[in-house]
Parts: structure tokens; C-alpha cells; sequence
């Protein structure tokens, strides 16, 4: 791919993500440009949910961790994630992340072809 080719391939993918600071090989930018291009077709909507329980320590001795991480690719192009533990002591937490760049993407992308 030229250098004008690879520019405006990131100029369009720029127009949905956020390419600051993302240095793209071409493989990528063609990953990206199929993700934008198809994403109402094979993408929005879709769900995964993984979930795992595992034993831990801290001061107060062993707990036991039950954790989900639910990803779901939104309306407009990107993907929500939602992260929440419970632990058998009664601790709990959530997070809620909206990811939009470029990088994140073809990082969950990768995982979600892995699955």
C-alpha cells in the first residue's frame, strides 16, 4: 500500500475511531477499514460475556473472586465493556468503559477471533 493509499484509509477510519497516537501497519488499517465497513452487518449488537472464579489472598487471609467481563459492540462503531467482581467477603466493584480507539479495538478484535 502507498503512502497516500495508507493515508486515506486512515483518514476514513479516523472518521469512527480515534488513530492519535496509533502507528497502523497495513494489515491493521485493512482490519479496521473491514471492521467500519461491515460492522451493522456482522458486529453491532453482539454480545460475549466471560465470566471465572478463582481464589485470591489479602491481609485478611483467602477469599474467593466470581468476576464478568460482558463486551458489546454499541450502535455507533466501537465496543462496551463492563467489568464487576464479587467477593465471598462481601466485596464488590463494577467499571463501565466506552472504547473507541483504534489500538483497543484491534486488541479486542484479536481476542474475540480467539474465542
Amino acid at each position: 500500500m502507498d503512502r497516500n493509499e495508507k493515508r486515506r484509509l486512515r483518514d476514513s477510519i479516523g472518521q469512527h475511531l480515534d488513530v492519535s497516537k496509533t502507528r497502523l501497519t497495513d494489515e491493521e488499517a485493512n482490519v479496521l477499514s473491514d471492521f467500519i465497513d461491515n460492522y451493522d452487518s456482522t458486529y453491532k449488537g453482539k454480545t460475549d460475556t466471560r465470566s471465572r472464579t478463582y481464589d485470591g489472598w489479602s491481609s485478611d487471609g483467602k477469599y474467593t473472586r466470581r468476576e464478568s467481563r460482558t463486551e458489546t459492540f454499541t450502535d455507533d462503531i466501537g465496543i462496551r465493556e463492563e467489568y464487576e467482581y464479587h467477593d465471598d467477603d462481601g466485596q464488590t466493584g463494577h467499571y463501565t468503559k466506552e472504547i473507541k480507539d483504534a489500538r483497543d479495538i484491534l486488541n479486542k478484535l484479536k481476542g474475540w477471533r480467539n474465542v
